[in-house]
């Protein structure tokens, strides 16, 4: 379990970028982290892994401060950043140095993964692509087994058969114990794969909810399909047609839309979240 309690974080004494903050993230659920550049995403990130460390307030993983570092958390923590960094070395050589520091990695399940995402196992990783390095190093992150995993946008410089095998494999790897936090900009990536939504803007959390309380308050549909007078909370125009956000007042099921939640919340924030908040 992460648990984020009143905390403030400051780049410099005259701006905080977090001011009384509260996140609770539980283990078995894949969790999308979404906002603007700037939003506070990437800080937010660094904090639960221990790269940054709390101005005030509590940052707990498992009930161990990330700050401190501590074995016994980074064993049971990978973090993948946006660019990885990746040493000259063969594939094997990667797995016979690293995986040691994780005590719950599989090398069956990494010889998988790669296979999965066509990854030569016998390379060496200077030789990869952008986007075969990144499918590398999820392979890893998935076959160490860790209860925390963190992505920053984990999508970016795959290629599309590539990003339906990554939500493949990532909807396998969801487990009882894991809690998987994945940022992105590229919301149709995960739309499908993830459990629990979270909104982020000016560093303020502006929606946490699972996807099944956000599809039992709210429908998604084309405005010609509306019948008589809805509570019409947002509207967006595509090449389809219009897609609208009501109150869903008659438990209709329809088809969660998150870069269209994304868009509705930013639009308005305290009308989108005072319906959560009743």
């Amino acid at each position: 379990m992460i648990t984020v309690d009143n905390l403030t974080y400051s780049y410099n004494k005259k701006t905080k970028l977090f001011n009384g903050l509260h996140l609770h993230l539980q283990a078995g659920k894949i969790y999308g982290l979404l906002g603007k550049n700037g939003a506070g995403k990437s800080t937010l990130m660094k904090i639960i892994t221990g790269l940054l460390s709390p101005s005030e307030g509590t940052c707990l993983v498992n009930g161990l401060p990330p700050q401190q570092r501590e074995k016994k958390f980074l064993e049971q923590l990978f973090f993948i950043p946006e660019e990885c960094y990746l040493p000259p070395l063969t594939i094997e050589k990667f797995i016979a140095i690293y995986s040691p520091f994780y005590p719950r990695f599989s090398h069956a399940t990494f010889t998988r993964y790669l296979e999965e995402f066509h990854i030569n196992g016998d390379k060496e990783l200077q030789q990869l692509s952008f986007g075969q390095k990144k499918k590398t190093v999820i392979a890893f992150a998935l076959a160490a087994n860790t209860q925390l995993l963190v992505m920053d946008e984990p999508t970016n410089g795959l290629d599309i058969p590539s990003k339906i095998q990554f939500r493949k494999i990532m909807a396998q790897a969801n487990k009882a114990d894991r809690i998987i936090l994945l940022s992105t900009h590229q919301v149709r990536d995960v739309n499908d794969l993830v459990n629990s939504i979270i909104i982020m803007d000016n560093s303020s959390i502006l929606l946490h909810e699972d996807k099944q309380h956000i599809n039992d308050l709210l429908k998604f549909c084309y405005k010609q399909a509306l019948v008589g007078q809805e509570d019409v909370l947002y509207e967006e125009n595509t090449s389809n047609g219009t897609i609208v956000v009501c109150r869903n007042h008659g438990n209709v099921s329809t088809s969660l839309d998150v870069e269209i939640l994304f868009n509705a919340t930013l639009s308005n924030p305290t009308l989108i979240s005072s319906i959560f908040n009743q």
